[in-house]
């Protein structure tokens, strides 16, 4: 009984640590950035394994590869920027009608959004670096795109072929079943050399993304004016408002928005003793289908929903007569 109860003791403390750890877990810029990765490279195996085939025709493999390599890259970038809340954030409060259109910026608030921006650009570069740099060391795209621009010259087959027969050659090279059988030596230290400045291109890409996040962290640290335990505070202050307000405006809205629903229908959805409910106008149906604008005008208030405030308080006996439900 004691090991029992001592066991049921314990579940709740478990958990209340697992949730801890997942919650720092969650706002740990390390494990984001590394899950971002890992999500990345996957995809990316996938990616490759599944869609990708080289043309092997002139003029085409160069586009095609460099595609490939590039584009997947940016809507990486455009989709890091889009998803993060911070940036939303941001727009928001410089660029909402709402706002007052005369506040003055401190320097202090510039500092701090340009850290915050800071902070977001390098969490919205992990997947593209991330892409470039296993596509660059994986070398597949690459070989493709840099096909048709190999030096055969000082390959003795190469020397009574026309430039144009040329060309068509070296961009079947990355197809293995295209090159001719006196060319598989020539083909094959042309993929390697391929190869050889694709990986090289991936390291050296790696190393100065390493160099480039080292110093932009010793410099944000330097130029922010905060110290590092004002930084500490401000972040988990960002996250603890963040989340109470969440919470907060959830509990305000489902509130207010029972308020009207009980004003047009009189009851309150997910009531048992309902005795007595209202039956809605034909000219409240087309109030209430009207959309609303939020922060519109120069109502200060602001109309926050599409019921909006349609059946007022001070013209209730104006309205059509209820139902009594008796039991």
């Amino acid at each position: 009984m004691i090991r029992k109860g001592y066991l049921f003791q314990s579940f709740p403390t478990m958990s209340q640590t697992l949730n801890n750890i997942v919650s720092s877990l969650q706002r740990s810029g390390t494990f984001i950035n590394s899950l971002i990765a890992a999500l990345t490279i996957g995809g990316q195996q996938l990616f490759s394994s599944f869609t990708f085939s080289c043309p092997c025709q002139v003029g085409k493999n160069f586009y095609y590869g460099s595609a490939f390599l590039v584009i997947p890259a940016l809507i990486l970038l455009v989709a890091g920027y889009a998803l993060r809340s911070q940036m939303w954030t941001m727009t928001s409060e410089y660029c909402c009608s709402c706002a007052p259109s005369h506040r003055r910026i401190s320097p202090l608030e510039r500092k701090l959004a340009c850290l915050r921006f800071f902070s977001i650009t390098g969490r919205a570069l992990v997947a593209p670096l991330t892409w470039l740099a296993v596509t660059l060391l994986t070398g597949t795209y690459y070989e493709c795109a840099a096909s048709e621009f190999a030096s055969v010259d000082h390959y003795p087959v190469f020397d009574n072929v026309s430039a144009s027969k040329r060309k068509e050659i070296l961009a079947g090279f990355p197809c293995p079943k295209s090159a001719p059988s006196d060319m598989i030596l020539a083909r094959d230290e042309v993929a390697l050399l391929h190869r050889f400045q694709s990986q090289m291109l991936g390291w050296i890409l790696i190393t100065l993304a390493t160099i480039a996040i080292l110093v932009s962290c010793c410099l944000a640290r330097c130029c922010s004016p905060l110290t590092s335990l004002q930084h500490y505070y401000w972040t988990n202050h960002l996250h603890n408002e963040r989340e109470l307000f969440e919470q907060a405006a959830e509990q305000h809205s489902r509130l207010i928005i029972m308020q009207r629903i009980k004003k047009l229908f009189g009851f309150i959805p997910g009531k048992e003793d309902v005795k007595h409910i209202r039956i809605p106008s034909c000219q409240d149906w087309r109030d209430i289908s009207a959309p609303s604008l939020f922060c519109m005008g120069e109502d200060l208030q602001g109309r926050y929903s599409f019921l909006g405030d349609r059946v007022d308080e001070d013209n209730e006996e104006s309205k059509p007569e209820g139902i009594e439900l008796k039991p």
